[in-house]
């Protein structure tokens, strides 16, 4: 052999992390240039997506790529690092790496066509929808035969996939191993596993979407952030994606518990326009400012709890109280989910959690409007608030497809002059809340009223720690470590309140507070099936349309969207699954919520839990607190009319995801 040509092999004992880098390259380029066909095919429906910022449609779609192709094509890295250096191998990788991306390939372009069908990518579902069709040939035959250049397309791309990956084998071939002194194998090796440890942590943040810890895995709802409207959606993702994301996800299945008609004389979440009675003032034209508050659970709040250890309990929100003791709340109060991100449709779409957050879902990409959505209809600005990274926990992107028009996150509040920027994060989560809600109520001054806003703190969460400077104030009464950001929280609040009652805006704006969830606890009454779900919720009003005072009704977060609307005198139609407290007398009023395979609806004086085909038990709640009396076909009445209630409300929410009636069209 040669001495040049050894020399070369030898040389190419470290051309495994080039040959790892242009492969994935070709895959970059294989998915932006099917991005491209998947517009042109639609152009004009997805043309409009290039009218926003296109820097933000590029970083959208490179993320969805990235995380795509690096699940798709983990084996190839693989291959690449370990097991290429013989012929036969690098064949391997060249036909698995053209294999792999020739799905994707097909994925796209059949998915392009799909497209106009409806107006997404398509997900998981797909394999359920069409699994009892027997013409699904004929459909495909017909469609290869009208979209013929797609079909040369494709074969052109999986060509040239198939060449790009033999070319850069055969550039960079590396010596036989075998051929190779024990010195040089030991090299080879040593790159492999350099190499591998290199790749793998963005790796894991292309596959998630993100380095943050604060960044959950993005899903297919995560494209909305992109895009001005969600259609444009589509334009942001790739069908794998799509697919890998929601397959094996629970499908919303219709449980047909009964007729349409029986359901719809049961329950409706459809809301027409209704005259509020004489007594109570409208509200039209009012702000509306909703805060959501991180695990403010109804257990730490006092004015909630006055007769807990037999009066001796204070709770941990004195200036909360005082707030409660001007407002209109409610017996029961509760949240429709036990994450964050349930919280979000529940609170600002009147959407519950039912088998899984609706942000992980394929009806995610459904048609979806919310309290901004709708306000938006008759003149309103919206924003939403949130201090944490721009994009975290998908709530950017979730705000923008329910109609919020504006996003304040941390690059905002860091970009505004009159705030302690940068230094007022908390090094875990996001800015504390103290800061972040004096950002808050002044941006609200700067805007045109009437406006509908909504926050997400963040400063009461997990690791439970607080601003230096209130560092043994705030003295923790027990073991329980949540206690003494409850009261930062509190005062954050506190100080919230105190600065908006000297804005102009102020006496012509309805407040809600809730939490997002629970948490910890340390009462038992708080630590059964249904007290995990008890959050807060109360409406001040500081004109007094809204009348103080304590209702004996049950209220949950899904409520507050109608509530607010009925309270505005909004006139148009729209769905929410929950109801109107201001119009509902308190014995009809009610909450359900979904908790490990268990749907459990309030109502009255009892709780039911259902496990989707029989009910499993039924408590009286308001007497039984500790839920230890299984009272289920005791003879009570109550049991089959809150049945045939919850089976209307699942019936109706599983039909509304399954077939897009989220909106009224």
């Amino acid at each position: 052999m040669p001495l040049w040509r050894c020399d070369k092999m030898k040389k190419n004992i470290y051309s495994i992390p080039v040959v790892l880098i242009l492969h994935l390259i070709v895959a970059y380029v294989l998915y932006m240039l099917l991005r491209v066909a998947y517009l042109l095919e639609n152009w004009t429906a997805l043309s409009g997506a290039l009218d926003g910022s296109f820097g933000d449609l590029l970083v959208g779609s490179w993320k969805f790529d990235t995380s795509a192709i690096m699940y798709s094509n983990a084996l190839v890295v693989l291959l690449i690092l370990f097991c290429y250096s013989e012929k036969w191998k690098q064949i391997l990788v060249k036909w698995v790496f053209t294999v792999i991306n020739a799905l994707a390939v097909i994925m796209n372009l059949a998915d392009a066509v799909y497209f106009r069908y409806t107006a997404r990518r398509t997900t998981g579902s797909v394999f359920h929808e069409f699994q009892n069709e027997n013409n699904l040939g004929n459909i495909f035959g017909v469609e290869i035969l009208r979209h013929w250049y797609l079909v040369i397309l494709g074969v052109l791309l999986i060509i040239g996939i198939y060449y790009a990956s033999r070319w850069i084998l055969r550039r960079f071939a590396m010596t036989e191993f075998c051929m190779l002194t024990t010195r040089d194998r030991w090299k080879r090796v040593g790159v492999s596993v350099v190499t591998l440890l290199v790749f793998l942590p963005f790796c894991i943040a292309g596959m998630r979407g993100g380095f943050s810890h604060a960044v959950r895995p993005i899903t297919v709802s995560n494209a909305n952030q992109y895009v001005s409207h969600p259609q444009d959606a589509a334009l942001v993702l790739n069908t794998p994606f799509s697919l890998m994301r929601t397959y094996d996800v629970t499908n919303f299945e219709d449980p047909k518990y009964m007729t349409d008609a029986q359901m719809n004389a049961v329950y409706s979440p459809v809301h027409q326009s209704v005259e509020l009675p004489d007594s109570i003032a409208s509200c039209k034209g009012k702000n509306v400012v909703i805060l959501i508050v991180e695990s403010f659970a109804r257990e730490y709040i006092g004015a909630y709890n006055r007769d807990l250890d037999g009066g001796r309990y204070k709770g941990y929100t004195p200036e909360m109280d005082k707030i409660i003791d001007k407002s209109l709340t409610f017996d029961l109060t509760f949240c429709n989910g036990r994450k964050s991100i349930d919280g979000m449709p529940s609170i600002l779409s009147s959407i519950p959690m039912f088998i899984e957050p609706f942000f992980l879902t394929p009806a995610s990409m459904n048609d979806v409007s919310g309290i901004a959505g709708e306000l938006g209809k008759v003149g309103y600005y919206s924003a939403f608030f949130h201090g944490a990274e721009n994009g975290s926990m998908g709530f950017e992107a979730f705000s923008k497809k329910t109609g919020f028009k504006d996003y304040f996150g941390r690059t905002e509040f860091d970009a505004d002059k009159r705030f302690g920027g940068e230094k007022e994060f908390d090094g875990t989560w996001a800015i504390w809340d103290e800061p972040f809600l004096q950002f808050y109520a002044n941006k609200m001054t700067e805007m045109k009223q009437p406006f509908v806003t909504a926050v997400f703190t963040a400063s009461s969460h997990h690791p439970f720690v607080i601003p230096d400077k209130y560092k043994g104030k705030y003295k923790d009464d027990n073991a329980n470590p949540i206690h003494k950001c409850i009261r930062y929280t509190d005062h954050a609040l506190g100080e919230f309140f105190r600065t908006a009652s000297r804005q102009p805006w102020f006496k012509n704006t309805i407040f809600v507070l809730t939490s997002d969830h629970t948490n910890g606890v340390d009462h038992a009454e708080y630590d059964t099936d249904l007290g995990g779900f008890c959050s807060p919720i109360f409406i001040y009003d500081p004109s007094g349309n809204i009348k103080p005072g304590r209702r004996h009704a049950i209220a949950q977060q899904i409520d507050i969207m109608p509530t607010l609307l009925g309270a505005l005198g909004y006139q148009q139609s729209y769905v929410g699954f929950g109801i109107n407290l201001l119009t509902t007398p308190d014995k009809d009023t009610w909450a359900v919520n979904y908790l490990n395979g268990i749907y459990q609806y309030v109502k009255g004086d009892y709780v039911v839990q259902f496990d989707g085909q029989k009910l499993k038990a039924m408590y009286n709640y308001r007497k039984d607190r500790l839920m230890k009396h299984n009272i289920l076909n005791t003879g009570l009445p109550e049991q089959k009319l809150m049945e045939t209630e919850l089976k209307a409300i699942i019936q109706s929410y599983m039909q509304r995801m399954q077939n897009n009636k989220l909106v009224i069209k």
